[in-house]
């Protein structure tokens, strides 16, 4: 299946990288679709249509508000669309585009094919398409498939979750500089727990409760470090960040 990408910014590079392999790409100008085929191969073009002409699928990585004036240019070009665009539904998918559409939510660990992709799950779709499209993306990590209701609520976790990821091993590290840490090792360290509480989650069937009193003995040092934390309004500062993205994206 030839990817075709609408945009060359950081989601499209994410993915493509994913992929490995040439991509067709437009950016609308910014220079970035060159160097993006420069890297991994395909071809970059100033036109939009091309990319939809020469595309099996064409995936939209460009602003969300430009979506009225894409889909104008890409209407009886486009094949199959993917979009990653925040705030877009499929509903409006359909209704700008007569051909099969995919509305998915990825992060940007697709770039090591460790992302996390939110599929909006859909009653009338033509399955063949559907199943090239959802194994292209199976490359790049997890496919969930959610309901479209939730996408929002999905999206305002995965979506924006490595840049939380990153604060928090970031927040980590400085506190671990400041007790005589480099940062290298400190990151090191904390960035090697993070990938080991991950697959640790995996094998407990995400049950974060079962984690945490594997490694808290009661009055023990742990507790004292989750009793700061609570303290310091850890829970409600991601609610608040939770509610914050949600409310711009919906």
């Amino acid at each position: 299946m030839q990817v075709g990408l609408i945009g060359a910014g950081n989601m499209a590079r994410a993915l493509a990288r994913g992929w490995g392999e040439p991509v067709l790409v437009s950016d609308g100008g910014s220079g970035r679709a060159k160097g993006l085929a420069q890297e991994l191969g395909g071809e970059a073009f100033d036109s939009n249509v091309e990319v939809a002409d020469r595309a099996d699928l064409v995936v939209l990585c460009h602003k969300p508000k430009q979506f009225e004036q894409v889909s104008s240019e890409l209407a009886g070009h486009a094949k199959a669309v993917a979009s990653v665009l925040a705030g877009i539904d499929t509903d409006q998918l359909r209704r700008a585009y007569a051909v099969p559409v995919f509305r998915i939510i990825p992060n940007t660990p697709v770039e090591v094919r460790r992302g996390v992709m939110c599929y909006a799950a859909q009653g009338e779709v033509d399955r063949r398409v559907e199943a090239e499209v959802l194994e292209l993306f199976g490359r790049l990590g997890t496919v969930v498939k959610v309901p479209e209701t939730l996408m929002g609520p999905a999206g305002a976790l995965m979506g924006v979750g490595p840049a939380y990821q990153a604060l928090l091993v970031e927040a980590q590290v400085d506190a671990g500089v400041r007790g005589g840490l480099a940062a290298p090792l400190a990151g090191r360290l904390v960035a090697e727990t993070m990938a080991g509480t991950a697959a640790l989650l995996e094998t407990r069937d995400y049950d974060t409760l079962a984690i945490r009193r594997e490694v808290t003995s009661p009055g023990g040092t742990t507790a004292r470090g989750l009793a700061a934390l609570e303290r310091g309004g850890v829970r409600p500062a991601f609610q608040e960040a939770f509610d914050a993205v949600l409310g711009w994206t919906a």
